[in-house]
């Protein structure tokens, strides 16, 4: 049965056994000048399945954006394994989308070459790019507003241009740092509901980052609940949720029984 399996793995019809994304003792400190080293992450380890979206919750300042930046590329850690695909991440990745607390469009560019920006930055101006990036417009329900600078957009609409940014050039990976944490409550829920309908379009691998209990339970197939600082895993929660998820699973006893259990592990509830 192993050579069997083993012909199955090199001819490539066989199951991979490795996870999309692998994680393991990754740990991060940062030198200070005349004092201590600061321990922000201490042997952090989880696996990301293809498709799949994970949060990272934890409270400010706990290390969550830290490990989103190792994984991005845009940190190395002190030590451990990140990796990708089976390939260590050691610097950042062009084939990755990052979306962040705040939009970061650029104020001279129009919606429309804002979310082209990664495409040119790869040289690829082809019709095909221009016509991806009408779609997700579109599908964000900004058609209509290709031609309009930033500072004529919501906050709201601000964001779904970025997410827009983080996706047209169709990446493996999906990062997001707190994307909706300065959104009012109502827009942050449509946003959460729009990342779920995008997610179900695409088949996007998502590592998302929050403080907030409800958005990562209702968002996640899984919660990696993160301790205070330096981080380590206190809890991690897998979800059971039906999907589609629609707002009235926010009311139903296994979402109040999840968030409890996170609560718990973030020392907030018992």
């Amino acid at each position: 049965m192993a050579e069997v399996n083993s012909a199955l793995k090199r001819a490539g019809t066989g199951p991979d056994p490795a996870p999309f994304g692998r994680f393991r003792d990754v740990r991060q400190s940062f030198a200070r000048p005349g004092q201590a080293p600061l321990h922000a992450i201490e042997a952090v380890s989880f696996d990301l399945e293809r498709g799949k979206l994970v949060s990272l919750l934890g409270p400010s300042g706990c290390g969550k954006t830290t490990l989103l930046k190792i994984v991005a590329g845009l940190m190395r850690a002190t030590a451990g394994v990140v990796q990708i695909e089976g390939v260590d991440v050691t610097e950042p990745q062009p084939e990755f989308g990052v979306v962040f607390q705040t939009a970061n469009l650029m104020p001279w560019r129009s919606v429309l070459r804002n979310v082209l920006l990664p495409i040119e930055i790869r040289r690829d101006t082809g019709g095909a790019a221009r016509a991806a990036a009408l779609e997700l417009l579109s599908l964000v329900g900004l058609a209509g507003f290709e031609h309009a600078r930033p500072a004529e957009l919501s906050g709201g609409m601000q964001q779904r241009v970025a997410l827009c940014r983080a996706l047209v050039h169709k990446p493996r990976l999906l990062l997001m740092d707190e994307p909706f944490g300065s959104l009012d409550e109502l827009t942050r829920m449509e946003m959460q509901d729009l990342l779920l309908d995008i997610r179900a379009r695409t088949g996007a691998t998502v590592l998302f980052v929050t403080h907030s209990i409800s958005e990562a339970v209702y968002l996640s197939d899984r919660v990696v609940v993160f301790s205070r600082r330096p981080a380590t895993i206190a809890d991690m929660i897998d979800v059971p949720l039906p999907y589609p998820r629609t707002p009235e699973l926010r009311y139903c006893a296994t979402f109040t029984e999840i968030g409890h259990r996170a609560g718990r592990a973030l020392g907030v509830s018992r």
